[in-house]
């Protein structure tokens, strides 16, 4: 069997639905996630094995949702790389800080993953077209997987979205707007859109079950690419947390399979100060969050003022001890550059903001300086030109630049 999918099974409720209908939430209105016959995955794949299959998320296809391999839309997506940062971490004190990469990833960020797996299983079960509001990345992600897919794409993003977000979603054919307001704004006008549309899905954040499925696979992933051995600490930037979610998912399962024992690393869910709704649920010791005012960022792509799965992210943050911590942009911006100039790794600000997040963590001895910390960046700095100011002296033809001692002094 290609995928040993079971059922859908209600985050709040644990009440079972069908895997094989096209689903949103479940009927207490809460995410759906995706459950698997672990126990026959045990018995029929040793995880050996996966060593010798293509590097791409797909390797992992016993614990997907997608049943038939005709359906798979892929571009090469995953396996992305776990990189050392050792001047920068030097300098903070943490000299086992290491970044799992997924600007390295077809559409430059991780959202890539969830478009691939939730495109292919919406092709599966003859979804005729598909729409979503987005900060941006999901979108473009989305519309450029649903166009190797052949279907329709309908994206709806706020009007700040990073403009590079727009043509790739352009250059895919989607039928794109823009909203005068936050992706809650956008999101209300997509779900009476797809009302009107017979047989299309709406695919917002925790909406429907597949995206989370692909995101998880970062979780396998970095098991396997540290020889399934852990990190102490995994910092996460956290807006609708799909990403924490998954790789949380994917640890849990891994465990039930016997892939990995011992404890699961602490979680840090990193927000920006401009948008911190699961920073003030965790400090108030809440179940969920509340919508957080004004929310503003220049981490586009954490600007999420009430996450869906708020609930999820909270649970996984407490289960392991971690923490939800919040840094300022001016902060993040630092960090993003400190990290290009020291070890050459050009960032999303989402990305930095986890930077920020464990320099203070390791200031305030939270962090050890022997443990092993991973930072995930979900993406590449190149899609947010306007977050580095470039000064570049204009030479006339035959111009003379400086020696090099002049500059250093």
């Amino acid at each position: 069997m290609y995928s040993h999918l079971s059922h859908l099974e209600c985050s709040r409720t644990g009440e079972r639905h069908d895997a094989d209908l096209v689903q949103g939430v479940s009927t207490a209105g809460a995410p759906l996630l995706a459950r698997y016959d672990l126990e026959r995955v045990a018995a029929t794949l040793d995880k050996a094995e996966l060593a010798t299959r293509a590097a791409t998320l797909w390797r992992y296809h016993e614990v997907l949702p997608v049943r038939d391999e005709r359906f798979v839309t892929t571009l090469g997506e995953g396996w992305t790389p776990i990189v050392d940062l050792p001047a920068y971490g030097r300098s903070v004190g943490l000299p086992r800080l290491a970044m799992k990469d997924e600007g390295l990833i077809p559409t430059g960020t991780f959202k890539a993953r969830g478009a691939s797996v939730g495109v292919s299983r919406a092709a599966e079960l003859g979804v005729r077209g598909i729409g979503m509001p987005t900060n941006g990345n999901a979108g473009s992600a989305w519309a450029t997987y649903a166009a190797r897919a052949g279907l329709p794409s309908l994206i709806i993003m706020p009007e700040g979205a990073p403009e590079i977000t727009r043509v790739e979603c352009a250059a895919a054919g989607a039928e794109l707007y823009l909203v005068d307001g936050l992706i809650g704004d956008a999101g209300a006008i997509v779900h009476e859109a797809i009302g009107r549309r017979p047989g299309w899905q709406e695919v917002s954040t925790l909406k429907e079950p597949y995206r989370l499925e692909g995101k998880k696979t970062m979780g396998y992933e970095l098991a396997e690419q540290l020889g399934w051995r852990l990190p102490d600490v995994i910092l996460y930037p956290t807006g609708g947390g799909v990403g924490l979610i998954g790789i949380h998912k994917a640890l849990l399962e891994m465990r039930e399979l016997g892939w990995i024992s011992g404890p699961l690393p602490r979680w840090v869910a990193v927000q920006a100060t401009g948008c911190a709704p699961i920073v003030r649920a965790y400090a108030a010791g809440a179940r969920e969050s509340e919508p957080f005012p004004d929310a503003r960022t220049v981490a586009f792509g954490i600007t999420v003022p009430k996450a869906l799965g708020d609930f999820l992210v909270l649970d996984a943050i407490r289960e392991t001890d971690g923490c939800a911590v919040e840094v300022t942009d001016e902060d993040l911006l630092a960090e993003q550059r400190r990290l290009a100039s020291s070890d050459g790794a050009f960032i999303c600000p989402e990305g930095a903001a986890c930077l920020a997040a464990a320099r203070d963590l390791r200031e305030s001895g939270w962090i050890g300086e022997d443990e092993h910390m991973l930072v995930i960046n979900t993406g590449t700095g190149i899609k947010y030109p306007d977050t580095v100011e470039v000064r570049a002296p204009l030479l006339p033809i035959g111009g003379r630049v400086p020696d090099a001692g002049d500059v250093l002094r």
